[in-house]
């Protein structure tokens, strides 16, 4: 598998969400262009502790026994369901999204270290491989969503 860590696998999803414009239509799913991209980010900020998820108890539980088969499968599959902090119903600047997620995908560059949250409100316990399995299927999942 491809890492998040690694400058060159970074780069190669970089390149993806620069193929994106504001016209790129979805294949599958409800998101507009830019609401994925801001959906993504959000994601992404959560593993460097900069966005909070509130995850009622029960959530918790079934997110820690869901962890391992979800981690082990190939990709994510089409419509999976989301967390509610990540679902939009408004439009964002395309130009701003898609800037901060590739400024906040490329500070994966940084190695392991980049990585601050280490018990995910959803996932449980996670170590930077979880990470990087987690971040790398889920950004896959939306650039293949929308094409790229």
């Amino acid at each position: 598998m491809k890492s998040i860590f690694n400058q060159t696998d970074n780069q190669e999803i970089i390149s993806r969400i620069n193929q994106l414009t504001p016209e790129t239509k979805a294949l599958w799913g409800k998101m507009s262009v830019d609401q994925m991209l801001k959906h993504l980010n959000d994601a992404i900020l959560v593993s460097f502790n900069e966005k909070e998820l509130n995850v009622p108890f029960i959530f918790r539980i079934l997110g820690r026994m869901m962890k391992s088969s979800v981690l082990k499968q190939p990709e994510f599959g089409k419509n999976s369901p989301t967390a509610k902090e990540f679902k939009y119903d408004t439009n964002f600047d395309f130009s701003v999204v898609k800037n901060d997620l590739i400024t906040n995908f490329s500070r994966f560059q940084q190695g392991e270290q980049a990585i601050k949250c280490v018990n995910h409100p959803f996932w449980g316990k996670m170590n930077a491989n979880d990470w990087n399995n987690l971040q790398w299927k889920h950004v896959d999942h939306h650039l293949r969503q929308f094409g790229v």
